[in-house]
């Protein structure tokens, strides 16, 4: 049996269906005061340890299998090929958030690295003195006003918050992977961009495990400081970073802050 858009959507539709019925189920469970951003947390507990089944008996061994297998410039090539199409995102909310000189450095990464670059496998633009931004549309609404919303956790996908929920079905509307017609051809290049993503996470992820703190905790932490630091082009307000006193979990959030590049779609 093939795939068709039309099975697709069903499946999304009844994918959001279990998970609306899920989060009204989690919604009467959560117990105490907990975390003012986090009101889901008990919905949101069951999906982060369903996304840890699925990352280790899953993910894990296929991204493991292909860092062992491809010769890193394979990898690295594969990483800047991806990169180049989200340059296209970047560019476009840079130009939402009136960033024009960012967006024109953005702009000529993507053409250099698309022609030069043989289509982005080379990360040509790097070394032109234009360094790769990381803009989406949910830091576009962000600088528009819209605030964050309740942190969520969704199946797969991981943390967000709604806002970047919101701005994450934006930017993957217009994605050209989706516009692929060939549904083989289309959904191989969707699971290559899975295990990319997925590779460039293991050590992190490695990191938070060893750490003996509460990995859901650790995780929420970082991904909110990290979009944080994204909104505020790495100048955060004073009093939004939470103190960490313990060198070695401080030495954690660096290294998750520099491998959680989460993407955008």
């Amino acid at each position: 049996m093939t795939f068709s858009y039309s099975n697709g959507f069903y499946c999304l539709r009844q994918l959001a269906l279990l998970f609306g019925l899920v989060m009204l189920s989690a919604c009467t469970t959560v117990k105490g005061p907990g975390d003012e951003r986090d009101p889901f947390e008990s919905f949101n507990r069951s999906v982060f340890n369903f996304n840890e089944g699925v990352y280790e008996y899953v993910l894990d061994p296929v991204a493991e299998t292909y860092q062992d297998v491809m010769p890193q410039p394979v990898q690295t090539g594969v990483s800047n090929f991806f990169s180049n199409i989200d340059d296209i995102f970047v560019f476009v909310n840079s130009l939402l958030q009136f960033k024009f000189t960012q967006a024109a450095s953005d702009f000529a990464r993507i053409a250099f690295n698309t022609t030069f670059g043989l289509f982005g496998l080379i990360d040509v633009a790097s070394h032109m003195d234009l360094p790769k931004h990381h803009e989406d549309f949910g830091q576009t609404l962000a600088t528009w006003g819209v605030s964050d919303g309740p942190y969520i956790v969704i199946p797969l996908l991981g943390p967000r918050t709604l806002r970047d929920t919101g701005g994450l079905l934006v930017d993957s509307s217009y994605d050209p992977i989706l516009e692929i017609e060939d549904d083989e051809a289309r959904w191989t290049v969707i699971g290559v961009k899975t295990v990319d993503i997925r590779a460039g996470l293991l050590q992190a992820d490695r990191l938070a495990d060893k750490s003996g703190v509460d990995k859901y905790n650790f995780i929420r932490e970082a991904y909110l400081q990290h979009r944080l630091n994204l909104i505020h082009d790495g100048n955060p307000p004073r009093e939004a970073p939470a103190p960490v006193d313990d060198k070695e979990s401080l030495e954690l959030e660096l290294e998750l802050e520099k491998e959680l590049l989460l993407p955008s779609k």
